[in-house]
């Protein structure tokens, strides 16, 4: 189980949740994604998919695409209608999506979580074990200054941290090919360093990865050598290792039950 969090939103968190899962299931990993920001999810949009979940003898069946495993509440509440709930509400509607959810056999659950440090992100951690959890930066220093917080926060409730991930690192100019450091440069890398957090690497500021999340077609569906695509692969190669051996650590794997 891998929560991908960050301190702040806009740093496209959802975005490296949602390539992360394709890759790892395209990788051969049976794998589901679990869109646990309840307010903003964002998940339906980003792989298009407008059906709603059934349930069987009380137990939610999600939905699939190409093989991954999908769970949002963007899927029961569609359209612009906000939800306006307090701490319990969320905490109950967590515990349905892990446990009230027919998951079936996975190897990876990939868990999208709200920006910041609030009521979802310890609910998820009271309700099930996590294997660790990923962190996501811009360089920007603002960017960095929360990220730092949510990486305190892990560490306080006690969850691994399998990576830094410095999103939107820098834009490649279509015309001159030239590196453009939009916010800044490396900054993510030396946080990781002075935290003494793994660093999973540079994703780039790329309008193809855009136009994926914004049309349904995320980029890692395009495959490895895709060139957009390819840096997810690597992030999800590597993660795979740590979160392996995050699990070895801490024992035998847990199943999720009623």
């Amino acid at each position: 189980m891998i929560a991908v969090g960050s301190g702040k939103g806009g740093v496209g968190k959802t975005t490296v949740s949602v390539n992360l899962a394709i890759a790892l299931s395209k990788l051969g990993y049976r794998t589901g994604l679990l869109d646990a920001d309840v307010y903003g999810p964002n998940i339906p949009l980003m792989l298009g998919i407008q059906q709603q979940p059934y349930a069987v003898e009380n137990r939610i069946i999600p939905l699939e695409k190409e093989g991954l495993k999908l769970m949002s509440m963007g899927f029961l509440n569609p359209g612009d209608k906000p939800l306006i709930w307090r701490g319990p509400m969320l905490h109950s509607v967590i515990g349905q999506f892990l446990r009230g959810t027919e998951w079936g056999e996975l190897d990876y659950l990939v868990i999208d979580l709200p920006p910041g440090t609030g009521d979802v992100q310890l609910s998820l951690i009271q309700t099930a074990p996590l294997t660790g959890a990923i962190v996501v930066t811009t360089p920007s220093d603002v960017s960095l200054e929360d990220a730092r917080k949510a990486v305190n926060m892990f560490r306080q409730v006690r969850v691994p941290i399998l990576g830094f991930v410095e999103n939107m690192s820098y834009l490649i100019a279509p015309q001159s090919g030239e590196r453009i450091d939009v916010f800044g440069t490396g900054g993510g890398r030396r946080t990781a360093e002075a935290m003494e957090v793994h660093f999973l690497g540079e994703l780039p500021l790329d309008p193809q990865i855009r136009i994926g999340g914004d049309t349904g077609h995320a980029v890692a569906w395009r495959g490895e050598q895709d060139g957009a695509a390819a840096g997810f692969y690597r992030m999800a190669r590597e993660a795979a290792q740590r979160a392996e051996a995050s699990a070895a650590e801490s024992g035998p794997s847990i199943t999720i039950e009623d």
